[in-house]
């Protein structure tokens, strides 16, 4: 099965090294007798991060024989591919290879028109950029990464590897996967997906609310009604509700509920109070309560959540 991966010319090193690492390190070959042949291609020799230049032997003709091709992240978004790039990704997808990006590498495949009408993801922080850009991409900032069968994309930096590992568990089974994470030292699945690293959002425009946010905010934890905010903005509920969502860009019991779940997360990241008690102190009721707003917002648990950032603050 023949690995393609183009060089780009505003290239991620992560992201290129993760499909190399994954699908062309030299101790594979011993997990498969028909393991992965990789070839990494490019026009010419390119600049990366941290003054480093990266050349390929191989040029785009290679991407003709692909079965898979696996597009790394551009540094910047905003990069334009270049035309024989573009058209050698179309020819490989319109003759049966399927087509991965990494992180922002669904740019250049959304360039390619091989995005159009279909669902994908990357990094949460290019989501709406991409969505701009792009109107006919379906943009889901929220998985780690989505398999659409010939098409597939990957958020941000490390789901990379999520993606990658993904793809040799489609292709060889869960236990080849699970022998690859281990030699890489890394989880054969993470939980949840990239809503959990995305940070609460922030109001843009909260001139006149701001005392009535920052009451809501200290008084999480009792129930809030509506009305209750309306009259402390000295306002009719029908125009607190018009003006609010002008002002700050959602309604406000959205709002509320955002500011409900930050609390949570913030209880699970920095102290050992049990579920029940992060529940009740962040106005979300129960730990049952908790448990269904996690799985909706971030698709994972909170015991899950406070196992991934507890451990990265420890390291």
């Amino acid at each position: 099965m023949r690995v393609v991966v183009p060089l780009l010319a505003s290239v991620a090193l992560f992201e290129l090294a993760v499909p190399v690492g994954v699908f062309g390190a030299a101790d594979r070959a011993d997990l498969a007798p028909d393991w992965y042949e990789l070839t990494v291609c490019g026009t010419g020799p390119h600049a990366a991060s941290a003054g480093l230049t990266v050349s390929a032997r191989a040029g785009l003709p290679a991407l003709r024989t692909a079965d898979l091709v696996v597009v790394p992240a551009c540094v910047m978004p905003d990069y334009e591919p270049p035309p024989e790039l573009l058209s050698a990704l179309r020819r490989a997808h319109a003759r049966g290879a399927r087509v991965a990006s990494l992180c922002t590498g669904a740019f250049v495949l959304a360039a390619a028109g091989l995005l159009d009408g279909r669902t994908v993801t990357t990094h949460w922080m290019y989501a709406e950029d991409l969505r701009r850009r792009f109107p006919a991409v379906t943009v889901d900032e929220h998985p780690l990464y989505v398999d659409d069968g010939d098409i597939l994309t990957s958020a941000g930096t490390a789901a990379a590897l999520d993606l990658c590992l993904h793809i040799v568990r489609t292709d060889f089974g869960a236990a080849v996967a699970a022998e690859v994470s281990r030699r890489m030292v890394i989880a054969p699945h993470r939980e949840g997906g990239q809503s959990q690293y995305i940070p609460a959002p922030v109001p843009a425009r909260t001139d006149g609310f701001a005392p009535v946010l920052e009451w809501a905010v200290r008084h999480l934890d009792r129930p809030l009604t509506m009305a209750e905010l309306a009259g402390r903005a000295g306002m009719s509920l029908r125009t607190f509700g018009r003006q609010f969502a002008d002002r700050v860009g959602t309604t406000p019991l959205a709002w509320l509920n955002q500011q409900r779940l930050a609390r949570a997360r913030e209880l699970l990241e920095t102290t050992d109070l049990p579920v029940e008690t992060v529940a009740q102190r962040s106005g979300l009721g129960t730990g049952s309560g908790l448990r269904q707003h996690f799985q909706r917002a971030y698709a994972t648990t909170p015991a899950a959540y406070r196992r991934t950032f507890r451990a990265s603050a420890a390291g």
